[in-house]
């Protein structure tokens, strides 16, 4: 079959299957001119956005042709449209991913990367992408062949930026789907995904704290923190990007979803001043993720809620109990539970009296949201022990039936949920059971007091 009838046949349309057999014959031929016009053809059906026919091309054998090519031929032509046809095939289902896989390609493409051809350098870059990008087995086998010390010596300040964006996309692949990998497969990444955190290329950034977000966790975590990371992301967050701010936001707070000692980290780098800010921000998911990051920086440690109380991040906080926004006004709730959970007295009564929490706290027994009901109920009942161990608490139980959160508590009694049902009835039980026996009430004005030793007690009281 010449050129000529091969050119018709793509023409006309004839019957794709002997089209795609005219294809084979012509790139299995002798003739170097035919064996490329072959290839180009094979590149351009499977390039095909509407219905590529990957199936009938695996079919008629083009995966072990496109293999061969890369194994022996000398013709940088034929490699690049080899290497080509097969990133298109792998961007398929994963049965076409696995052909091929089962055609020993990989090792291949990660021979070729290191190719004195970019063109086929590149393109072998993103067929491997696509591969890993298939699922857990196909990334595994993927880092087993050493595609890490494959890709590792190609990025340099001179390379091309196209390169280098197909390269943090691979990362990004290698580090995601579950199960994870092992921090054994994915540590020697971490150095180089903290350097492309400072990259001049927005993409590029944004691929980074993707890559990190996947392995922010488990054992991989303190190996994060340890490529330096940390301060790098932490300036991220005041991107006006959203494609960089929301990973590098997530990553933060998967940070500081760990110990202790990888909080503290997180504050050192200055965390709270860009948080304070993100928790204003006009995009919902960022207000959500920024009160999340919060409310994991105030579980369990008071070290941690003085920050940020010192950041006056509470006052943002007082709002978003407030706003319309279920997620982030559930996260501000845990962060005021978590306060009453963890805290000091002190830093307690400072979220009642400097920032006046009480009222929006009480008022979210209202809201439809289960969790957040719980949440409340759990700060509540944590802030009624601290003020009855600590001597009278008649004014904070007073203060709380005059905003009306005793008239919640009990139409929560009929709350479908059995938990929220059986919190209620507890609180109830347990703080307001003598209420009733009062037959005359004082009003209570500005303040509230716990007893008359407290260790710290502003003038006028305590005010919510």
């Amino acid at each position: 079959m010449d050129i000529k009838t091969l050119k018709q046949l793509y023409t006309n349309q004839f019957t794709l299957s002997k089209f795609i057999a005219g294809i084979v014959t012509a790139i299995n031929s002798k003739d170097p001119q035919r064996q490329l016009l072959g290839m180009e053809l094979a590149r351009k059906l499977a390039c095909n956005e509407s219905n590529p026919p990957i199936d009938l091309m695996i079919g008629h054998g083009i995966v072990p042709i496109c293999v061969r090519f890369l194994k022996c031929n000398s013709n940088d032509l034929l490699k690049f449209e080899a290497t080509w046809i097969l990133t298109n095939i792998a961007a398929g289902t994963s049965g076409q991913t696995q052909c091929v896989i089962d055609e020993n390609a990989v090792p291949l493409l990660i021979h070729h990367l290191q190719s004195d051809n970019m063109y086929i350098a590149e393109q072998a870059v993103w067929a491997l992408c696509n591969i890993a990008g298939d699922g857990a087995p196909a990334r595994d086998i993927v880092i087993q062949h050493n595609v890490i010390g494959g890709i590792l010596p190609l990025i340099n300040k001179g390379m091309p930026l196209s390169l280098l964006r197909k390269i943090v996309w691979l990362m990004v692949n290698l580090c995601g789907k579950r199960p994870s990998p092992t921090l054994e497969q994915v540590k020697r990444l971490l150095p180089m995904l903290s350097e492309l955190l400072v990259s001049n290329d927005s993409k590029v950034q944004s691929c980074a704290c993707w890559a990190l977000c996947s392995v922010t966790h488990d054992d991989k975590l303190q190996a994060v923190i340890d490529a330096k990371t940390v301060p790098r992301l932490v300036h991220l967050l005041k991107s006006v990007e959203l494609d960089i701010l929301y990973p590098a936001l997530r990553c933060v707070g998967l940070i500081v979803a760990g110990t202790d000692q990888h909080t503290d980290v997180v504050i050192a780098a200055g965390v709270l001043q860009p948080l304070g800010q993100l928790l204003e921000h006009s995009d919902r998911n960022i207000v959500e993720l920024a009160a999340w990051t919060v409310s994991n920086i105030t579980a369990c440690n008071q070290a941690h809620i003085q920050a940020v109380i010192d950041s006056g991040i509470f006052q943002q906080l007082c709002h978003l109990l407030g706003v319309n926004n279920i997620k982030a006004r559930k996260q501000a709730a845990c962060a005021v539970s978590n306060t009453t959970i963890s805290g000091t007295y002190e830093q307690v009564v400072d979220l009642l009296d400097k920032y006046k929490i009480f009222k929006p706290f009480v008022d979210l027994l209202d809201v439809p949201d289960p969790h957040t009901i719980m949440v409340v109920q759990i700060g509540l009942s944590n802030l009624f022990d601290l003020a009855k161990n600590l001597g009278d608490p008649k004014d904070i139980f007073l203060m709380f039936e005059q905003l009306g959160g005793l008239d919640k508590l009990e139409k929560l009694q009929l709350h479908e949920s059995e938990d929220i049902y059986e919190n209620a009835c507890d609180i109830i039980s347990n703080y307001f059971s003598e209420a009733e026996e009062d037959s005359e009430q004082p009003v209570i004005n500005d303040g509230v007091e716990f007893n008359a030793t407290q260790p710290r007690k502003p003038d006028g009281g305590y005010s919510f």
